[in-house]
């Protein structure tokens, strides 16, 4: 398979990724120039017609100085604060680096639960579209200052997987404070860069590390090569490379690691729903609804639950798992949590007509349910 670069300059529109290690100093603060070199990339690509999405993280990093703090913080309160104090110098510094060409910056902040429901996610991406119609270049982090460890992305990778499928991109590029993907530690005598990832398959033999040697982020090569696996599933291309090549990467150079476009792309809800939401509950099913669900693409009836776990409101994301406890599927359920016991083990006809028509629903319809084997 040819590893042209060729997607990226003809591409109309790209989200690219900065990580925090990238763009703050050693002490913690912003590194001025960093900034400004990825900018005047940016804005060179933007001038030649190509529509940017700017996810990036840093918002803490940049926070540890102002506030006297000489590493990233454990404690979810201190990165909060951290965050509030960040996230307004790097937006301002975007601001102003975008300005002196004559660009104007929106800022996105996002949390998991902001785009987990129906109306959140069309939210997020009618004002993404928007924003890019008048011009705008959105940057988007995730909201620090009030996500708790129970709703997070985790890490600006996957957020930006995800935002590359929301504005339906043509190319994801994300980077780093590394060269690309290697077949084992970079530190590593003799290790080799992989220019080419043809698919997941090629992953099989290589050796993933942890988070930066810088400890100012909180993502790692797991977190990058996942994201890039939820891009290119959703036929999207992805390149990984070192920041300091941003300008050569975007121009097309074969710098970095090319993981090629693997699958189709898909509905916009149901990969925020696979991959942006965590599961409230989960719904245990009967081996023919497992076969309903898997093999003919059915929607999830009362009659084919078991079991009910959590607690949960309808609206909310659930797991659909088997007897043995595999999940294969997620989706929204209709119903909340203590509504489910009696509707168990029938059909919508029969609870129609006993508790009336506004209970003759799917506990699951299929047009909000994604098998998580996709």
């Amino acid at each position: 398979m040819s590893s042209d670069r060729g997607f990226v300059t003809s591409a109309k529109r790209i989200v690219v990724k900065i990580g925090s290690s990238s763009i703050t100093s050693a002490q913690g603060g912003l590194n001025v120039a960093a900034v400004q070199d990825l900018v005047q990339a940016l804005v060179s690509v933007r001038q030649s017609g190509t529509e940017v999405v700017l996810v990036s993280s840093g918002a803490i990093a940049a926070g540890l100085a102002p506030l006297g703090l000489s590493e990233r913080p454990k404690d979810l309160a201190t990165q909060q604060a951290a965050a509030s104090v960040g996230q307004g110098l790097l937006v301002h510094r975007y601001t102003d680096a975008f300005a002196e060409a004559g660009f104007t910056v929106g800022q996105v902040l996002l949390t998991v639960d902001d785009v987990g429901r129906r109306a959140h996610y069309k939210n997020a991406q009618r004002t993404l579209n928007r924003l890019l119609e008048v011009g705008a270049i959105p940057v988007v982090n995730e909201n620090d200052t009030v996500a708790t460890d129970e709703i997070r992305f985790g890490d600006n990778d996957r957020l930006a997987a995800l935002v590359a499928h929301l504005v339906q991109a043509d190319a994801l590029i994300l980077l780093s404070d590394v060269d690309g993907l290697y077949d084992a530690d970079p530190s590593t005598p003799g290790a080799q860069l992989i220019s080419d990832v043809v698919d997941a398959a090629a992953l099989d033999s290589v050796e993933l590390g942890g988070v930066g040697s810088r400890g100012v982020g909180s993502g790692g090569m797991v977190t990058k090569v996942e994201a890039a696996r939820l891009a290119t599933s959703a036929g999207i291309p992805v390149v990984l490379a070192s920041a300091v090549k941003v300008k050569e990467v975007l121009a097309g150079s074969t710098d970095g690691t090319y993981f090629h476009a693997s699958g189709q792309r898909r509905a916009t809800r149901l990969l925020w729903l696979a991959h942006a939401t965590d599961a409230r509950g989960q719904l245990i099913l009967d081996a023919g609804a497992v076969n309903a669900i898997v093999n003919s693409g059915s929607s999830l009836l009362p009659a084919g639950v078991t079991g009910v776990v959590g607690e949960f409101e309808a609206g909310d994301p659930v797991e659909l798992v088997t007897a043995n406890g595999e999940v294969i599927a997620r989706g929204l359920v209709a119903y909340d949590a203590h509504e489910i016991p009696a509707l168990l083990g029938r059909s919508i006809a029969e609870i129609a007509t006993e508790l009336g028509e506004g209970y003759g629903r799917e506990l699951v319809h299929r047009d909000d349910l994604v098998l998580l084997s996709d």
